[in-house]
């Protein structure tokens, strides 16, 4: 049994078969923007010559915002321990999206460098495994253009604030979702407000 590859498609579509020489590959999902579509295209007739089965998914808006949903589309159809990303295939913008995404679901990550596979020192804790229920809802419930006050969102959650204080700003032991940098806060007169930030925003595409 081998692996789930994903792979960004841009400037180096060879490191996917350099890749595949060192990870025995199952099947490769093929993340692509519009522009590189024929690239992806002439990838998928080529794994098609190895009896490789691929699918293509195209990235439409945000790259960071797509390649976060993509990630997390994919991650809920395979068991993660299955799953590896080449980071080499694609371009600048698109390798660093890919690692981000990767480092986000805890998933394997490697890349090329003179025909030889690196792998990247990912741990296997995801954003995703860290994060309780009460702590999704509260990141559901914000976003990233206003404030809201531990007063109303705690009226939304049917939250003590005392509680929602607490998955918010943590404690020495266990990190809130403001050590995380998944939220914003800051303090006006006597309220506390609370915004999702962009890594909160980020998460919260690949966990939709």
């Amino acid at each position: 049994m081998g692996y789930i590859v994903i792979a960004p498609v841009g400037d180096n579509p060879k490191a996917l078969f350099v890749g595949m020489k060192e990870f025995a590959t199952e099947k490769v999902y093929l993340l692509t923007p519009p522009t590189q579509r024929r690239t992806a295209e002439e990838l998928k007739r080529k794994l098609a010559e190895f009896t490789v089965p691929s699918e293509i998914k195209e990235l439409h808006g945000g790259l960071l915002d797509e390649m976060f949903r993509l990630f997390g589309e994919i991650s809920r159809g395979h068991d993660p321990d299955r799953i590896i990303v080449n980071v080499a295939t694609g371009d600048k913008m698109s390798t660093c999206a890919a690692l981000s995404a990767a480092f986000a679901h805890g998933l394997r990550a490697f890349g090329v460098e003179n025909d030889m596979c690196i792998l990247m020192p990912i741990m296997k804790l995801s954003y995703y495994n860290e994060l309780s229920d009460n702590k999704m809802n509260i990141l559901k419930l914000l976003n990233s253009k206003e404030y809201i006050s531990l007063t109303d969102l705690s009226r939304k959650l049917k939250m003590s604030i005392s509680l929602l204080s607490y998955h918010i700003n943590g404690t020495l032991k266990y990190k809130g979702l403001k050590e995380y940098r998944l939220v914003e806060v800051k303090e006006e007169g006597k309220s506390v407000l609370v915004r999702l930030s962009q890594l909160g925003g980020l998460l919260l595409k690949g966990y939709s």
